[in-house]
């Protein structure tokens, strides 16, 4: 159990507030750990990725003995120490075996404790070295496209998207200038086959292990964008290869935990003003107007007009205005108004 530090000065305890939950998170930082066993391949791959994810990300130079998908080992301690350390919530492990080679383990974190992790291998493989085209300014937010029906259907497919939108996301941002998008990663998948196109597939949430093979592989493209004159306000987009890029198969893989993945999607309450804004959970019958104004529709039932309760006037009673008796009975029932005394 990691023990709690209190902070000495005030600079650390700037340090301390600054790693703290926040409404608006910061960029995740990925933390690039090689294993015991990394080949040529493996470290080109974590190079280049690394080069997409700078300036968030922190690149191990040793080689670690981790598995993260051992439990009788420390592996899983080791990562939630160094996530502490270096303020990470993400990790990318190298790792190639004679049974699997050229391994990938993205391994995401919450709270300094491993939520859920995805093994892919790297079967096909073109470095950023290999296009001889310019390349994007680190750090600016990439353009995530992710082209099938099995990124929102296949529980798999559903996990290695979140994993890679974390992964390359970046800043949280409201808009973005046209000329400020540089790259283009587009994810997309070999062809489905037939026993993935119906809606029987069903999930594995658990890490036991499964037929991967019937699996679609995952293609990643990198590119960079061109914007050239078209005639009109809006551009005319060109990409052109910039790599990496991977070709990945889906291996072993570990599914979040219910209760810690609720703590993950867990939101803070919204402010007033950011209600009245628009912000958060649409209110129903509520809108706000042009000039900032909260304004509510009521619904009320049906009235009826005859038991409506108006002002009584002697000249609108019915009857017979002939019969004075009637009338002199019916104007007692009318309460005389007082007048003022004058002073």
């Amino acid at each position: 159990m990691l023990r709690t530090v209190k902070p000495k000065n005030a600079r650390s305890k700037r340090a301390m507030e600054a790693r703290l939950p926040k409404e608006v998170e910061d960029p995740r930082t990925a933390i690039f750990v090689k294993g015991t066993h990394t080949g040529e391949t493996l470290n080109a791959v974590m190079k280049d990725l690394m080069a997409l994810k700078r300036p968030h990300g922190i690149s191990f130079s040793k080689k670690n003995s981790i598995y993260p998908f051992d439990s009788n080992t420390t592996s899983i301690s080791s990562l939630e120490f160094w996530a502490v350390k270096n303020d990470a919530s993400l990790f990318l492990v190298g790792q190639s075996t004679k049974k699997r080679p050229n391994g990938l383990t993205f391994i995401r974190m919450h709270d300094n404790q491993v939520l859920d992790m995805m093994e892919v291998g790297v079967d096909s493989w073109a470095g950023m070295d290999s296009f001889k085209t310019p390349k994007s300014t680190p750090g600016h937010k990439p353009l995530m496209h992710f082209a099938s029906e099995l990124f929102d259907t296949h529980p798999r497919y559903i996990q290695a998207k979140s994993m890679l939108m974390d992964f390359f996301n970046g800043e949280v941002v409201d808009s973005i200038c046209l000329t400020g998008l540089e790259h283009v990663i587009s994810v997309s998948c070999a062809p489905t086959p037939a026993s993935l196109n119906s809606a029987t597939a069903t999930a594995q949430h658990s890490s036991a292990p499964e037929d991967t093979s019937s699996l679609p592989k995952i293609h990643i493209r990198t590119y960079t964008t061109r914007l050239l004159s078209s005639g009109t306000r809006i551009p005319r987009v060109e990409l052109t290869p910039m790599g990496p890029n991977l070709d990945l198969s889906l291996r072993r893989h570990k599914t979040a935990d219910p209760d810690l993945m609720k703590q993950a999607l867990k939101r803070p309450k919204l402010k007033k003003a950011d209600v009245e804004s628009g912000l958060g959970k649409k209110q129903k019958n509520m809108e706000v107007d042009e000039m900032g104004d909260l304004r509510g529709r009521v619904h009320i039932a049906k009235q009826d007009l005859n038991k409506l309760q108006t002002r009584k006037m002697k000249g609108l009673k019915g009857g017979d205005p002939d019969d004075n008796n009637d009338g002199e009975d019916q104007s007692s029932d009318v309460p005389r108004k007082k007048r003022r005394k004058e002073a």
